[in-house]
C-alpha cells in the first residue's frame, strides 16, 4: 500500500488479509509502530485503525503479546448468512456459544423502541457468551417478538448454532433484508464482566442490532457487549 492512508484504509487492508488467511488466526499483527512506519501515518491513525479491526471482531488484544488475529467471525453479517445457508450454523471455525439464560422479560425502552412495541411488553430473550478458541469474545442478549418464537420454538431450548435469526427468517418465509447496527461505549455491568472474564471498572462497546426481513418484519433485536470502546453506526444491506 502507498503511504499516508486514513485509518479506515489501513483497517480495511488488514481486515482483508485476515479474512483471506494471509494473517492466520492466532498470529500476531504488526505493532502500532510498525504500522506507522509501513503506512507513513501517525500513531493516532494506527490506533484508530486497530480499534476498527477490534470493533469488527477481527482481532483480540492480548496484554503482553500485542494484537492477535481472530478467526473470520460470525459478526460479519453477510458471512453469517452464507455460512448458515451452507452448514446450518452461523458460528465461525473455532467459535462456541454457551447459552446462559432463556426466558421472557419486559422490554425496556431500548428494546421496545426497536421492536416497535410498548415498553414493558413481554418479549423472549436468549443470553449467551460466545468464545473463540476458548476465550470469551462477546456477551449477547437476543430479543424476539412472539411471532418469531411461534415460528421457531427451538429458541426456547438451551441449544445454540449462532444462527437463530437465519433460522427464523427461513421459517418465516422472508429473507433478511438489512441489519441496522448502532454502536456506543459504556461501563460494563457486573453480569457482563463476569461473562467476559473482566475485572475492575471496564469500558465496553455495546452493539445494538435490529434485523429486518424483506417483508418489513423485525426478526431480532440483539445487544452484544465486547471489551473496548468505539462509536459507530451503519446498516448492512442483505438484499
Amino acid at each position: 500500500m502507498s503511504g499516508g492512508e486514513g485509518y479506515a484504509d489501513i483497517a480495511a487492508y488488514y481486515a482483508e488479509r485476515i479474512r483471506k488467511g494471509e494473517i492466520p488466526a492466532g498470529s500476531k499483527l504488526p505493532s502500532l509502530r510498525e504500522v506507522c512506519d509501513a503506512h507513513q501515518v501517525s500513531m493516532k491513525t494506527a490506533v484508530r485503525a486497530f480499534q476498527q479491526l477490534k470493533a469488527w471482531g477481527l482481532t483480540i488484544p492480548k496484554p503482553g503479546h500485542g494484537t492477535i488475529a481472530a478467526a473470520p467471525v460470525s459478526d460479519n453479517i453477510e458471512g453469517r448468512v452464507r455460512t448458515f445457508a451452507q452448514t446450518g450454523r452461523a458460528l465461525a471455525s473455532g467459535e462456541t456459544s454457551e447459552i446462559l439464560e432463556i426466558g421472557t422479560v419486559a422490554a425496556d425502552d431500548l428494546v421496545a423502541a426497536r421492536l416497535d412495541v410498548e415498553p414493558g411488553t413481554p418479549v423472549a430473550v436468549r443470553r449467551r457468551v460466545v468464545s473463540r478458541d476458548g476465550v470469551p469474545t462477546h456477551y449477547s442478549s437476543s430479543y424476539y417478538p412472539s411471532y418469531v418464537i411461534t415460528a421457531v420454538p427451538e429458541l426456547t431450548e438451551p441449544v445454540s448454532t449462532g444462527g437463530s435469526r437465519e433460522l427464523a427468517a427461513q421459517r418465516l418465509g422472508s429473507a433478511q433484508a438489512s441489519v441496522l447496527e448502532e454502536v456506543t461505549s459504556r461501563y460494563a455491568t457486573e453480569v457482563e464482566k463476569t461473562a467476559l472474564g473482566l475485572t475492575g471498572s471496564v469500558i465496553v462497546t455495546q452493539v445494538v442490532r435490529t434485523v429486518h426481513l424483506k417483508d418489513d418484519r423485525i426478526v431480532e433485536v440483539g445487544v452484544k457487549i465486547v471489551s473496548g470502546s468505539t462509536v459507530l453506526k451503519w446498516s448492512t444491506d442483505l438484499g
